[in-house]
């Protein structure tokens, strides 16, 4: 029996799949996402004609890490190798790229995966439930799209000091937007929004932060996507040595349970603003990297597989993201030795890929890696997602100029060291779990025997391992309801 899904509304099946039948809607499973060449080539041949982030039912058969966007349908993983010349290490930094999902991030998966098992098994109902989504950034983008699709009431809640595009394009959308009060780490405001929502019956939260449906997509897609890279590249001696997240809701590091399984040396490095280093030493404050909220542990966040953590200071990561897009920083990168085609895709990196990239320069030079190793993180959004902060930055800072790309590449880059990064104890992962009780049982109502289980490696197995089956079962029979 499901633990997530604990019962079924028949009713409300029935007139789900009536109203998706009219919308042409068919439910990916899981197992599709992982491996799009399952899906039926009746479904694929929809997807023709289909832009990437039109609001169009084919469009949920492209939350995968495969879209080929040259052809309009599946390949291998979108990923990219970040070059030596730019990380000044030995080993090979690779980062699975979010920017070809629908809605130009990874999250949509995310979403998909808290929405589809309350949808499919009648516990949300969209004809007069609105579909909360408390985020800092991508997520309730995502989320905003399924809404969308299904034709129900998105109401997304973030941050007011988010970037621009993000309001504009949720208002575009049509979803309902609530700007809580600070920036990326006050996610607290956000938590307390939803408790007031969840006053009105009407309102049905899917907070990224608790939803299990959150780290089991990232353990059963973006894991297996990482595998494929790795298995594509690696010769005898290649190893995969580590797997760089940045914590934010704690879905994507589920990636690395999943990646320990399959290759037990490699380490899981969590990474957050040195602004707020929450898990670094329980600190707090107020950062810029957007989309990586803190001041608390995520209740679906494994922690005891966490093997360090690095705190990233967020004006390396804005001074970055102007030498990666700037014509006097790509002017520089190519006086460099970096190859044109290089940084042409250098845009492929938001604010929050760019914070992964460096804390992955962290850990090789931590543990000395060499040629042999690789180390994989996550490039969750591009570039287009912070055009605003690029003008905002030239306003305050004026023109990035040659010089300033040199600063920004020695500071930086090439003097990025192993200050501020932890490997940690098993006394130390106790402590950082620990802290959970003060968020989940004391404020958001978990209870203590919960919370003293998961410190139980099975349980975690039996979330991101079992609950999957169940999940894809419930979609097929959903899809079978439906009839298309």
């Amino acid at each position: 029996m499901s633990r997530i899904v604990k019962v079924l509304n028949p009713e409300v099946i029935q007139r789900t799949a009536k109203r998706c039948r009219e919308r042409g809607i068919v439910i990916p499973t899981f197992a599709q996402m992982r491996n799009p060449a399952s899906i039926p080539e009746g479904q694929q041949a929809k997807l023709k004609g289909v832009g990437l982030w039109d609001v169009n039912p084919a469009n949920l058969f492209r939350i995968t890490w495969k879209n080929d966007v040259a052809t309009g349908r599946f390949g291998g993983p979108n990923f990219l190798e970040i070059p030596r010349e730019i990380t000044g290490i030995k080993a090979r930094v690779i980062g699975l790229v979010g920017k070809f999902f629908p809605t130009g991030a990874h999250k949509v998966g995310a979403a998909f995966a808290c929405l589809v098992p309350r949808l499919v098994s009648g516990e949300f109902d969209p004809d007069t439930h609105k579909a909360v989504w408390p985020s800092t950034g991508n997520y309730c983008r995502g989320g905003a799209f399924d809404s969308a699709i299904l034709g129900c009431t998105a109401v997304a809640i973030l941050p007011e000091n988010m970037s621009k595009e993000r309001f504009t394009w949720l208002a575009e959308i049509g979803s309902e937007v609530i700007a809580t009060k600070g920036c990326e780490s006050n996610v607290k405001e956000i938590y307390d929004k939803c408790w007031e929502l969840k006053n009105d019956p009407i309102h049905m939260v899917f907070n990224q932060f608790e939803e299990f449906g959150n780290p089991i997509w990232h353990y059963n897609v973006t894991g297996p996507a990482m595998e494929e890279v790795f298995n594509g590249l690696k010769n005898e001696n290649t190893r995969f040595s580590g797997y760089v997240s940045a914590t934010g809701s704690a879905g994507t590091i589920g990636a690395g349970d999943y990646l320990k399984k399959q290759f037990p040396g490699v380490k899981i490095i969590a990474t957050e603003a040195l602004q707020c280093p929450t898990l670094l030493n329980n600190g707090f404050g107020d950062h810029r990297i957007e989309g990586i909220g803190d001041k608390h542990v995520p209740w679906v966040h494994n922690v005891r597989n966490t093997d360090a953590v690095a705190a990233i200071d967020d004006e390396d990561c804005l001074r970055i993201l102007r030498l990666f897009n700037e014509p006097e920083g790509k002017k520089f990168l190519a006086s460099a030795g970096v190859d044109a085609t290089q940084i042409g895709q250098l845009g492929l990196l938001g604010i929050s890929g760019i914070c992964n990239l460096l804390a992955a320069i962290k850990a090789a030079k931590y543990w000395e890696l060499d040629e042999n190793d690789v180390v994989f993180t996550i490039f969750t959004d591009s570039v287009e997602m912070y055009r605003s902060r690029l003008e905002e930055l030239t306003t305050e800072r004026g023109a990035f100029t040659a010089l300033g790309a040199a600063q920004s590449f020695t500071g930086s880059l090439e003097r990025q060291a192993v200050d501020h990064f932890k490997e940690l104890t098993y006394t130390d992962r106790k402590a950082i779990h620990n802290l959970k009780y003060y968020t989940w049982v004391e404020q958001q109502g978990k209870t203590y025997e919960e919370i003293c289980a998961q410190w139980n490696p099975e349980y975690w197995r039996e979330l991101f391992e079992e609950e999957v089956v169940h999940f894809d079962k419930l979609i097929t029979d959903f899809n079978r309801e439906v009839g298309l």
